[in-house]
């Protein structure tokens, strides 16, 4: 992975945290929308940490491919990925 890795770690544990946080929120029984506020953050976080990683990869796997063939097989297989996250 060519992504900042100490930033993508912080991330990933933040968002953890948070998950945390939610499954005692609804332990407790908390009000439904508090509980929705922090699993949208929780969300917003682990797609910060996407977004570096496709990033590193477009930056750093595609550009760098060996051939014309590779770079082509490279994008075609991010355009593969976001097909099936945008569905």
């Amino acid at each position: 992975m060519m992504a900042d890795k100490k930033q993508v770690l912080r991330l990933l544990k933040t968002a953890r945290g948070q998950l945390d946080g939610i499954l005692k929120m609804v332990e407790e029984d908390r009000y439904c929308l508090e509980i929705s506020q922090q699993v949208m953050a929780a969300e917003a976080m682990i797609n910060r940490a996407n977004r570096e990683i496709l990033t590193a990869h477009l930056k750093h796997c595609v550009r760098t491919a060996d051939s014309e063939t590779e770079r082509e097989e490279k994008i075609d297989e991010l355009v593969d990925l976001l097909g099936r996250i945008l569905k």
